[in-house]
């Protein structure tokens, strides 16, 4: 006989192994401390990349006016400035990634325990049914 409990369970466990499933067990393969350092240094180094990408766009957008200011700026002000706007944007997008990925892994982590308690239930379902 069909135990449609049972049937509805297993449908919710396939589902979700078939979808999110994947995502979180990717996830889930890790420390929380390794995962997210991980993910944060690589998000520091893509913005420390696209921080020089504009940066370059940037200047060379009116070169022909940088290069006739280059004389009269203050080449260690302005080296100072982009320094410091460099670490700002690099360590705000490091810390954007922390908080990002520290939910995403509490989320997987979530998702992977919920998942796990269901398996005990269907375990559960076939024990009682014996």
């Amino acid at each position: 006989m069909l135990n449609e409990e049972r049937i509805i369970l297993m449908t919710k466990l396939a589902s979700y192994e078939n979808s999110e499933g994947k995502k979180d067990k990717a996830v889930g393969n890790f420390f929380r401390s390794d995962y997210v350092g991980v993910q944060v240094l690589w998000s520091i180094v893509c913005a420390a990349i696209a921080f020089v990408i504009c940066f370059a766009l940037y200047i060379l957008y009116d070169f022909e006016a940088f290069m006739g200011d280059i004389y009269k700026i203050d080449l260690f002000v302005f080296a100072q400035n982009v320094l410091t706007w460099f670490l700002v944007s690099v360590l705000g997008y490091g810390l954007i990634s922390y908080v990002v990925y520290s939910v995403k892994y509490a989320k997987a982590k979530k998702s992977q325990k919920n998942y796990y308690n269901n398996l005990k239930k269907l375990s559960g379902m076939y024990d009682e049914r014996d």
